[in-house]
């Protein structure tokens, strides 16, 4: 049985919200930033962004920047898990997680790769020809 999604009204699109994320990101000088869509595979989220930061000081301030900035646009997370350690932040938008990584706990985690195998796993089961490359 599928987890239903979270409700939370935002005065953004998971479009928009993606969007805001990315720039933002980009602005602030994070690194190999990735967007994965998961409409229609997952019931949590509409979409995944990924990011480094090269320390535990820059990706808990991506946390910390990233939050405010949405705080200004009366967008609350519903979760945000370890900005204090830096290693791994992972913030909860409701249609867009973000995963905020040490590059080297990234590369252990390889979320992209993840995901894309289990594309082509579903592909696969169909009788469909993946469409994502890793």
């Amino acid at each position: 049985m599928a987890t239903p999604k979270k409700t939370l009204k935002t005065p953004m699109t998971s479009e928009q919200l993606k969007d805001f994320v990315v720039k933002l990101l980009d602005e602030k000088k994070a690194t190999n930033i990735h967007v994965i869509d998961v409409r229609g595979k997952s019931a949590l989220t509409d979409f995944m962004v990924i990011a480094s930061g090269t320390s535990s000081r820059q990706v808990s301030s991506l946390a910390e920047i990233l939050q405010t900035s949405l705080h200004k646009e009366k967008i609350r997370a519903l979760s945000l898990e370890g900005r204090s350690e830096g290693e791994w932040v992972l913030m909860d938008l409701n249609d867009v997680i973000v995963h905020l990584f040490k590059p080297e706990i990234r590369d252990h985690y390889n979320l992209e790769t993840l995901w894309a195998e289990g594309e082509k796993s579903i592909s696969a089961q169909r009788g469909l020809p993946s469409t994502l490359t890793p």
